[in-house]
């Protein structure tokens, strides 16, 4: 039996495309292969969001050189948002010649078909559209997930929003919601299968319906009725907006308990100055009075968040104020990323450019700051009662997953079941990780 590796570089999004990738091959005959040594076809699923993360991929795509010289039959392809860039086709084939298919961030569903041509042809392929927009073919590809608990379920894809630091719009599309009735009878299926902790997807999910593609539900409405599905399952979503994260959407969550309290709302930054240089078309201030009314309906909620620092025209008194939102909203997690000029977009060409050791102080700051608040407010979990999804077990101890992302181990003092939801009383924090016993 032929063997496959796929590389995966990116977001959740990307994580899912896997599945479907993995799905297809496997459907092709092909198993997965333990590394890319073993492997008859090699498969780089990419990202762009960041130049860093480009120069990453180009620099593991050479690195497989040397098993393709051994190997003159293995096919090396190279998709997703990377791929899906203007003339990236011609550059990846110039630059590695071994590469024998290209394809988009948006024709992931015809893979099988590309395959399947040049094992006919034995020639270089480039299947990269620049105006290709998803079907909803890619939603009936199989998927092979790696865990039988935690699925992904796309309700959407393309972005509307053109952050002028995001090429994402430009290599993903427009905005397009899926039927709502295909994602009912997805996660239904899914429900079906076992699995306990579905995660709705989109660039934007709160946008969900806005582009007239779903007879009038919006994503309150979606949230809503999937929560009220039949079984022990626990709903949740990403990434969310903070311009159309709705009231409606706000109360479904609060009242729904399947619903995960925990929001992922990306913030980017606290200076207003800068939020409208990046084109987020919010303010601080509405920012923090959305975090306001959230907090006033889910006192239990788990915030976390996206950062950028030392964009483009960022003074010392912009960085204050993003240091200053942290320490009001107190997130429980924080993703803080410095700014690096990414091709295509509007930024890039920004003046006032900030010069990489600012940067790197800044993020260095940032950094404590946010570690030292996650650590307050993890060890205030102490004490607390949480519902807690059992994952795995070893010889001494249960693990599982909270709504916050934390791990929690819990002492095999009673036999519990793993795929099973407990209530865990949080005794300890200790080294990142929450120690818990059975209610």
């Amino acid at each position: 039996m032929k063997k496959y590796f796929i590389y995966t570089y990116g977001c959740q999004m990307n994580v899912h495309e896997t599945e479907k990738l993995a799905g297809i091959l496997e459907e092709k005959g092909y198993s997965k292969a333990e590394n890319a040594t073993d492997a008859d076809i090699i498969v780089f699923n990419t990202c762009c969001i960041r130049e860093s993360a480009e120069q990453k991929i180009l620099g593991n795509i050479g690195a497989i050189k040397p098993i393709k010289k051994a190997k003159k039959d293995l096919i090396v392809a190279v998709c997703g948002c990377m791929a899906q860039q203007k003339d990236m086709a011609a550059t990846l084939r110039k630059k590695f010649p071994f590469i024998n298919i290209v394809f988009g961030a948006n024709n992931i569903e015809y893979f099988g078909e590309y395959l399947d041509t040049y094992l006919s042809q034995r020639k270089f392929l480039n299947k990269v559209e620049a105006d290709k927009q998803y079907s909803e073919n890619i939603a009936s590809v199989s998927c092979v997930r790696d865990n039988a608990l935690y699925a992904y379920v796309n309700i959407m894809y393309g972005c509307n929003n053109f952050c002028t630091y995001c090429i994402v719009p430009y290599v993903r599309g427009r905005e397009k919601s899926r039927a709502p009735e295909a994602i009912y009878q997805e996660v239904k299926n899914l429900l079906a299968m076992g699995y306990k902790v579905i995660t709705l997807l989109g660039q934007n999910v709160n946008s969900y319906g806005l582009d007239g593609n779903t007879d009038g539900t919006n994503f309150a409405k979606l949230l809503e009725t999937i929560a009220n599905f039949d079984g022990d399952f626990e709903l949740r979503f990403m990434t969310s907006h903070p311009k159309d994260l709705s009231d409606e959407v706000i109360e479904v969550m609060a009242k729904c308990p399947k619903i995960s309290k925990t929001l992922h709302l990306p913030v980017q930054a606290g200076s207003n100055k800068t939020l409208k240089a990046m084109n987020r078309s919010y303010t601080k201030e509405a920012y923090l009075n959305l975090i306001e009314k959230i907090r006033e309906k889910m006192p239990e909620i788990t915030l976390s968040t996206d950062i950028i620092v030392g964009f483009p025209g960022e003074t010392d008194e912009d960085y204050q104020q993003t240091v200053d939102l942290i320490k009001q909203v107190r997130y429980h997690n924080a993703f803080i990323f410095m700014y690096s000029k990414r091709k295509g977009t509007i930024a890039e060409k920004m003046e006032n450019q900030v010069p990489i050791a600012v940067k790197r102080e800044r993020i260095h700051n940032l950094l404590e700051i946010q570690h030292e608040i996650s650590e307050q407010l993890f060890k205030e979990m102490i004490g607390k009662t949480i519902r807690v999804l059992l994952d795995t077990e070893n010889t001494k101890e249960y693990i599982g997953k909270a709504q916050c992302g934390k791990v929690v181990k819990i002492a095999k003092e009673k036999p519990l079941k793993v795929g099973n939801f407990y209530d865990i009383d949080i005794i300890e924090y200790n080294k990142g990780n929450l120690i818990g016993r059975i209610n």
